[in-house]
This record gives C-alpha cells, sequence and structure tokens, in this order.
C-alpha cells in the first residue's frame, strides 16, 4: 500500500495517521496544498488516498482553487474503489464529490464533544470496536449531508452527520481522530481570532484542561482504527 496525503492547511498535517504509517512502513506521500506551486500527483501511483481538514469551505474555490482539483481526485479514487479517508474537511469534500449538500451549521464544535455509532456503526468494521459513546475531539462549523448510497455511521447532539461510509473503502469523519495534545494546543493559536466571538461559549481553558482528560484514549482509539481501516 501507499498513501497520499492531502494537506490543506500547512499547520493541519496528519498527526497520529503519520505516526501509524510509519509505525506500520506504510509507504506514504504529503502534499501540502497551502503552499503555493504543489500541485496533487498522479493518483496511478498511490492506492490510498487521505484528505485533512482546514479552515475553508468546501464552496471558497475562488479563493481556493485546488479545490476543485481536490475534489475531482477525491471522486476518482472512490471510483476506482482506493482506501479514501477525509477528516473534517476532507469528509465534507468527500460528501460534496459524491453529490451531498454541505453547508453552515447552526452553532461551531470546537473542543471535546460526545459522538454516537449508529446501529450501522457498531456493526462497521474499522469503527465498530471504538464504541457505542465515544468522545472526540471537533473543530468545525459546516456539517454535510450523507450522500445516496452511504452508510451513516455516527451522529453528535449538535451535528447528526459525523461520520459516513461509501462502499466499503471510503470513510468520512467530521471529527479530528488524527490529533494530538500539542497538535490541538497549535491550532488554539493559530485560532485565536476564530475563537474570539465565541468567548462564553467556547473556552480555550476548558479544551486545554479536557485534554489532559480524554487524549491517551483517543489517541489509542485511532491507533485501533487505523488498524482496523488500513487491514487488506
Amino acid at each position: 500500500m501507499k498513501a497520499l496525503i492531502l494537506q490543506n492547511a500547512s499547520h493541519e498535517g496528519p498527526g497520529t495517521i503519520e505516526d501509524y504509517l510509519k509505525e506500520n512502513k506504510i509507504a506514504y506521500a504529503i502534499v501540502d496544498l497551502a503552499k503555493k506551486g504543489n500541485k496533487i500527483p498522479d493518483l496511478s501511483d498511490y492506492n490510498a488516498l487521505i484528505v485533512m481538514g482546514g479552515p475553508m469551505n468546501v464552496y471558497e474555490i475562488n479563493e481556493f482553487p485546488y479545490l476543485i482539483e481536490e475534489e475531482k481526485i477525491i471522486k476518482t479514487a472512490i471510483e476506482k474503489n482506493y482506501l479514501v479517508l477525509g477528516i473534517c474537511l476532507g469528509a465534507q469534500m468527500m460528501a460534496k464529490a459524491l453529490g451531498a449538500k454541505v453547508t453552515k451549521g447552526k452553532t461551531k464544535e470546537i473542543g471535546w464533544y460526545d459522538i454516537n455509532l449508529t446501529d450501522d456503526g457498531l456493526k462497521d468494521k474499522a469503527l465498530g470496536p471504538l464504541g457505542k459513546d465515544i468522545k472526540v475531539f471537533q473543530w468545525h462549523g459546516d456539517t454535510f449531508d450523507i450522500p445516496s448510497d452511504a452508510v451513516r455511521l455516527a451522529g453528535s447532539e449538535l451535528f447528526s452527520n459525523q461520520a459516513f461510509r461509501y462502499g466499503e473503502r471510503a470513510y468520512a469523519l467530521q471529527f479530528h481522530l488524527e490529533v494530538t495534545e500539542d497538535i490541538i494546543k497549535d491550532w488554539l493559536k493559530h485560532g485565536e481570532e476564530e475563537l474570539k466571538p465565541l468567548k462564553g461559549i467556547i473556552e480555550p481553558k476548558k479544551i486545554v484542561e479536557d485534554n489532559k482528560k480524554y487524549i491517551k484514549g483517543f489517541e489509542e482509539r485511532g491507533r485501533q482504527f487505523y488498524k482496523n481501516l488500513f487491514i487488506e
């Protein structure tokens, strides 16, 4: 297996996904599309596609024109039955590529939240073993509809669609399974302007405190998910 990782923001790397690939000697390449001049390589050199998050929206194609090509690549990878994993923006891009709507949510989820696996989610080979009720790290304001023929795997109190599977090998996760404690702290610095108007609703200090409670178990669940996902 060789995975192509598409990074939409320089500070939103693959985190524990990259750690797992390294530990298991799975070949991969990372392309940071936020850096001028970087282009998506020929997909034929890979058989897995991982699309990371980013602060932009899927519909901001004038400001981020590479999203157009990225959507095409996602669609092609799914059609070719590649292993595909989309995280946050990547999940929204997958939904859009499959013809579903991506819209602004009524609120934002930033920090640690509970998600609940559906009955189909509990039966899923990759997500099911993680358990019915999971504490996950979120940073998003947009949401997606479930594409036709996709299987809804999880939801939360604020956003009913948190994960779906299309076919047997394409997974979309709204939440950030890849984060570490250091990554979250870095995001809080990058996201200061976004967080200012949310003061009293979303508190960075509480997120930092929650990191200590949840991150270890979260990283363990991440490793379990990657193990289940990358089994060929």
